[in-house]
């Protein structure tokens, strides 16, 4: 029975972890890579890193948020193993001409990213101050069993959009 069950036991144990880093090859596609520094040479595998990554509001046209976050190199982090810190900082900014395509929800999660194999994701979510006519982004960390305090918020006022652009390319 057991050289029956360990097999088993090894291929659901694989399928899961590859289950997982496509899972992260997924979601990661959500959010465009803008550009990165490294922070620590790593004598085995990628290096650590800061990337810096854009994505849009799926609700709301003509803004763009920027996040900046670890990313965990080495012989664990190349493979896809390793758990990233949750240190993160966002920056979101009206890029058009503001359009709410859909009903808005407080706290509705507007972008996910797995920081982790299997338990940790870095989560972006959406508030509407309506009094002051300005969206609200927040980032943050949670675990399956505890999260982390670590936060960043953004503040976007709608405002109207003026049609001109600049003259010249900056680059």
């Amino acid at each position: 029975m057991s050289r029956l069950l360990l097999p088993g036991l090894l291929a659901g144990a694989l399928g899961g972890v590859l289950g997982g880093v496509l899972g992260m090859l997924a979601m990661a596609a959500d959010a465009q890579e803008i550009g990165s520094v490294d922070t620590a040479f790593q004598w085995l595998g990628p290096n650590h890193k800061i990337v810096i990554e854009a994505f849009d509001d799926p609700k709301v046209s003509g803004v763009t948020c920027y996040v900046s976050r670890s990313r965990t190199g080495g012989v664990k982090g190349g493979l896809g193993l390793a758990e990233d810190t949750s240190d993160t900082s966002i920056a979101c900014r009206q890029v058009g001409p503001i359009a709410i395509k859909d009903k808005l929800k407080e706290g509705e999660e507007v972008f996910t990213e797995s920081r982790s194999l299997l338990f940790k994701k870095m989560r972006v979510v959406r508030f509407f101050d309506q009094p002051r006519n300005t969206l609200i982004y927040l980032v943050y960390s949670d675990k399956l069993v505890e999260g982390s305090p670590k936060n960043s918020i953004t503040a976007v006022p709608i405002m109207p959009w003026a049609a001109a652009s600049p003259s010249k390319p900056l680059m």
